[in-house]
């Protein structure tokens, strides 16, 4: 019903267009024709008045006509000397008309009924004379009817052929569209990778048609994506979560009491996995908050031995939430401080628009075939404890903070974030 509706819109609007098109057509072409005609007539009652006055004579100061009174040319011409008819026959539709003209002396033209009459004086001296002409318009009218009316009958079929023309290009048009609705009825919940596929686009609905699929593909990402997070979240919650239950049973058994310490430590883990992922979940509506990066890093590294060296500038800021950043850099100081041999390094640099910050330790580092995998969810290099990368790594792509593992013989993570 939409497409029909659509279509007969579009196919109603250019008859509109056209049959204004055509109109304005008609009307400009009779006036022309109307126009011209009216110079052919002058320009002929013009020229027969020239051949009257041509046949006009004096002799003996006497003022004749070379033509007789009897030739057929007299029913059309008319010549008045001094007040009175020289020659011509006339007639009663136009005798008063042209006894008026003949004696006139200048030049004029009168239209009675379908007849042209034109008045000419003649130079003859001493005498006023005057020559009327009359020119049958019958034959043009006609004409103009005839063309006014050919003008109709095409203009007509082209209004017709434009909404002819208009519907088919039209339907032919829509029918990418309707082939998407069909396609779009038949997939359920259960087709989430279904795409239209219309191939390479030929107008506008084609590129509609790409354009969809493209948001269908991120549709999908962003599915797949919260699917991962899921996963990263059961990951992240699993391990506090088992040994808290398990000191509980172990202690029930046992007759003794759960060890506060243990249940603090775990307790922390817990809100700080729920926190950082709220921060995930939050930072997509907050890119206008920053902070200093060296602030940053001495929160996170209060309370901390000195294996961890500082090295960044004192004034640089970051396009980036104080938390978000710190939910960033934490576990990769985490995570390097309990593979480092000896020390870690923070060392912050600037780049173009861009803050990048080196996580290194003096641990056994990444291999260079599990670069990609260290930010997966429920890899681990070892025991530890604490956020999982594979959260960071979200939380990175939220808020535009890139993350990359560096295998170069140490343990080294590179975060890049963006400057204010």
């Amino acid at each position: 019903m939409g497409l029909t509706g659509f279509r007969a819109r579009i196919v109603s609007l250019a008859v509109l267009t056209a049959t204004l098109v055509v109109a304005v057509l008609v009307v400009l072409s009779h006036v022309l024709l109307t126009r011209a005609t009216e110079a052919d007539t002058r320009t002929l009652a013009r020229t027969r008045a020239e051949a009257v006055a041509a046949t006009v004579e004096v002799a003996d100061g006497k003022i004749r006509s070379v033509e007789g009174t009897g030739d057929a040319f007299d029913t059309v011409t008319w010549v008045y000397a001094d007040g009175r008819l020289l020659d011509g026959v006339l007639h009663s539709a136009t005798a008063t008309t042209v006894e008026r003209l003949g004696q006139s002396t200048r030049a004029d033209f009168v239209t009675v009924d379908h007849f042209l009459l034109y008045a000419e004086p003649v130079p003859v001296p001493g005498h006023q004379v005057t020559a009327v002409v009359m020119v049958d318009l019958t034959p043009y009218e006609s004409s103009e009817q005839r063309s006014l009316v050919m003008s109709l009958i095409l203009g007509a079929l082209a209004i017709v052929l434009a909404g002819g023309v208009a519907y088919l290009v039209v339907s032919r048009a829509l029918r990418v569209v309707r082939r998407m609705s069909t396609l779009a009825d038949e997939w359920g919940d259960h087709d989430p990778d279904r795409r239209f596929g219309t191939g390479p686009p030929r107008d506008e609905f084609g590129q509609l048609a790409q354009t969809f699929d493209r948001l269908l593909d991120r549709v999908s990402d962003t599915i797949a994506d919260e699917r991962r997070l899921t996963d990263e979240i059961a990951h992240e919650l699993r391990t506090p979560m088992s040994v808290l239950r398990g000191e509980a049973q172990l202690a029930e058994l046992a007759g003794t009491q759960v060890d506060p310490q243990l249940v603090l430590t775990e307790t922390d883990r817990l809100s700080a996995a729920v926190s950082t992922i709220l921060d995930a979940a939050r930072s997509r509506t907050r890119h206008e908050a920053s902070c200093r990066l060296t602030t940053v890093l001495d929160k996170i590294l209060a309370g901390r031995d000195q294996r961890v060296r500082l090295d960044a500038p004192a004034e640089l800021d970051l396009a980036v939430p104080a938390d978000v950043a710190a939910a960033v850099l934490a576990p990769l100081v985490d995570n390097a401080t309990r593979h480092a041999r000896s020390t870690v390094t923070l060392r912050a640099e600037v780049a173009g628009d861009r803050a990048v910050v080196h996580v290194i330790d003096d641990g056994p580092g990444f291999q260079p075939d599990e670069l990609d995998k260290v930010f997966a969810p429920g890899h681990s290099g070892s025991d530890g404890h604490g956020l999982g990368l594979a959260v960071v790594r979200r939380i990175a792509t939220a808020t535009g903070i890139g993350v990359q593992a560096v295998a170069d013989g140490n343990g080294h993570v590179e975060v890049s974030f963006p400057v204010r």
